[in-house]
């Protein structure tokens, strides 16, 4: 299938899945994402912050696991057309910006770029890793930008189904998918 005809079919599968359903399977992927990759005091994990009105993965159950772990967390913004990482504490002031995405109140890009994890936002992932988003790019120049070393993880409701036939050069795949019932790991993984 093509990226738009697997983004429509997984916003519409997405949507189905009752509030319920949803807090049920982000809180197993967190589990299975503790369970996996075991972050550890003072390794550093990138997690976006969710799209409410798009019912993503609700992420705060793997953010606080990593907080009471001691782990540093970094989470996204938009600044100036480019995706950068800023800390993210208990304190850290967060603000919705025009497309319904909190972000923090500061513009101050950590610098960061030797990540233990990122875990990545997506729509659908197929069994080599390569991922539908939300079609802009903004990971793959995150994924550009970062440490080799570091593990590329997306975390998805549902499994891989089907192939995606319209790849570009610049598409970057995941080392690993996390869904409520399974880790997957894909060629290359570290």
């Amino acid at each position: 299938m093509t990226k738009p005809e697997l983004r429509k079919l997984y916003l519409e599968k997405r949507n189905a899945l009752s509030q319920e359903e949803r807090e049920i399977k982000s809180k197993k992927i967190a589990e299975n994402f503790i369970l996996q990759f075991n972050p550890v005091e003072k390794q550093k994990v990138h997690c976006f912050l969710p799209i409410e009105k798009f019912n993503e993965i609700q992420t705060e159950f793997i953010i606080n696991a990593c907080w009471e772990r001691g782990v540093e967390v970094y989470i996204p913004k938009m600044v100036d057309g480019k995706l950068i990482s800023v800390l993210y504490t208990s304190e850290t002031l967060l603000v919705q910006n025009k497309w319904g995405i909190w972000e923090p109140v500061s513009n101050e890009d950590a610098g960061e770029h030797q990540f233990d994890i990122v875990v990545t936002p997506l729509l659908y992932c197929d069994r080599q890793g390569n991922r539908v988003g939300y079609g802009k790019g903004f990971y793959d120049g995150l994924f550009a930008s970062i440490s080799p070393q570091s593990k590329k993880v997306g975390i998805s409701y549902f499994p891989p189904s089907y192939a995606i036939f319209d790849l570009r050069e610049e598409d970057i795949p995941l080392d690993y998918l996390v869904t409520p019932d399974e880790v997957l790991s894909f060629a290359g993984a570290l």
